[in-house]
């Protein structure tokens, strides 16, 4: 197996670029002042970005997958984004068990 120095610069690069996408978000939110439906919808955005991943997943499987995402869109109107995918993960692997 060998590395080929174009695919680890691409690699690096892209994982350099995720990493500054990230901290300039935490370092520019800081700075804003909100109102308190700026504030709503900054608290919005980790339940939604949940939904649009598992979404695709949820609609070209089968029913356990479906039914978890389902599960994980109730969950995340109350739980951390960390215990949504929890409940997530766990729903699924018990539904699997099951079918």
């Amino acid at each position: 197996m060998s590395l080929d120095p174009i695919n680890l610069a691409a690699f690096l690069g892209m994982a350099l670029v995720t990493y500054l996408t990230r901290i300039a978000g935490l370092a520019l939110v800081g700075r804003l002042n909100l109102s308190l439906r700026a504030q709503a919808a900054f608290d919005a955005i980790p339940p939604a970005v949940l939904i649009a991943v598992i979404a695709p997943s949820a609609l070209a499987t089968g029913w356990p997958e479906t039914v978890a995402a389902l599960v994980c869109g109730l969950a995340a109107t109350r739980l951390p984004l960390l215990g949504v995918v929890a409940v997530g993960v766990a729903t699924v692997v018990a539904l699997r068990m099951v079918a």
